[in-house]
């Protein structure tokens, strides 16, 4: 009777140091190349927009497709911080430099799809701030696996996230 709890145990282990830790460690692959892919699509994102001081419908629409070749979801979040200058000069006319603070006002992803839904190109001016950030909202292999065997991830977490910002540096209307 003995040998046959053994036994049962035995293969027990066998099957889980066979099947499952592979599995757990094919997902967290799995995972890391997503991350990768999310992580440089996002910069190149970022980048082609503070480069050219163009956000466009048919651009964000790539976007959005090549992160859902990965086959995860994701929660795209965008800021747009709009630089409004204040309008004061100096009165030399050596330094016609603006005196006073510049201002930032902010624009959120709802209201830069309307703009887009509205035209399909959004311009911007030098000096504007574009920040980008996704988070995947589906839950990946990696993450049931390890909720099942840790317990250490929780609902509302994500695995697969990247953001980048950076300053426009040219005018859209050229």
């Amino acid at each position: 009777m003995e040998d046959s709890i053994i036994t049962i145990i035995a293969i027990f282990l066998a099957a889980l140091l066979m099947f499952v830790f592979p599995l757990m460690s094919i997902s967290d692959r799995n995972d890391d190349i997503s991350q990768l892919a999310v992580q440089t699509e996002t910069v190149e994102f970022v980048d082609n927009i503070r480069s050219t001081g163009k956000l466009t419908l048919d651009n964000y629409d790539s976007f959005i497709q090549t992160l859902r070749a990965t086959g995860n979801s994701y929660d795209v979040e965008m800021e747009i911080k709009v630089l409004d200058e204040n309008p004061g000069k100096k009165a030399t006319l050596a330094a016609a430099t603006k005196i006073g603070e510049n201002i930032y006002y902010s624009e959120y992803t709802s209201q830069i799809m309307n703009d887009l839904a509205s035209s399909p190109t959004r311009v911007l001016k030098e000096g504007d701030i574009i920040s980008v950030n996704v988070k995947n909202t589906n839950t990946t292999i990696a993450q049931m696996l390890k909720n099942f065997f840790y317990s250490i991830s929780g609902n509302g977490t994500y695995q697969i996230s990247a953001q980048h910002a950076g300053v426009v540096m040219t005018n859209g209307k050229n």
